[in-house]
């Protein structure tokens, strides 16, 4: 997401790449995926919390964020990267939640091992038609009318 503010003010996306040498390269597209995502659009997002855990056998951290779209779906979203030590790899993982005290209560509950897996963010509703369009007529099964 820190890189997200350069970019948006005109920093080359390549320019500011996190060098591989600093920390365990990610495991699976999934995590590559919302890494470019995030760089993309990480100034969509407000953060409101984060901890990280550096402990070995648990090295994760979580990040709340508010989305800053009124209109989104899952309007607070917990990302959250895990470290495997054994491959030296690590996964990315977003959740939405509707308010904000459920995102915070998913984070405590991961950070005390009891969380459960994160629900996907819920998908865009498709586009509203603008004002003034009619709706079309329902249309009515053969037979009687009423």
């Amino acid at each position: 997401m820190a890189q997200s503010w350069p970019i948006h003010r005109g920093c080359p996306h390549d320019a500011i790449g996190i060098d591989p040498e600093l920390g365990p390269p990610s495991a699976d597209e999934a995590t590559r995926a919302l890494e470019r995502r995030l760089a993309g659009d990480g100034d969509h997002y407000a953060m409101g919390y984060s901890y990280t855990s550096d402990d070995p056998d648990d090295m994760v951290v979580v990040v709340a964020l508010r989305v800053l779209d009124e209109r989104a779906p899952s309007p607070f979203r917990v990302v959250v990267e895990e470290v495997d030590t054994d491959t030296w790899t690590h996964i990315l993982r977003e959740g939405g939640f509707d308010t904000v005290d459920e995102a915070l209560q998913w984070c405590d509950d991961r950070l005390t091992g009891e969380a459960g897996p994160l629900p996907p963010v819920r998908p865009a509703a498709a586009a509203s038609r603008p004002a003034g369009v009619a709706k079309a007529p329902a249309s009515r099964p053969p037979g009687r009318s009423r």
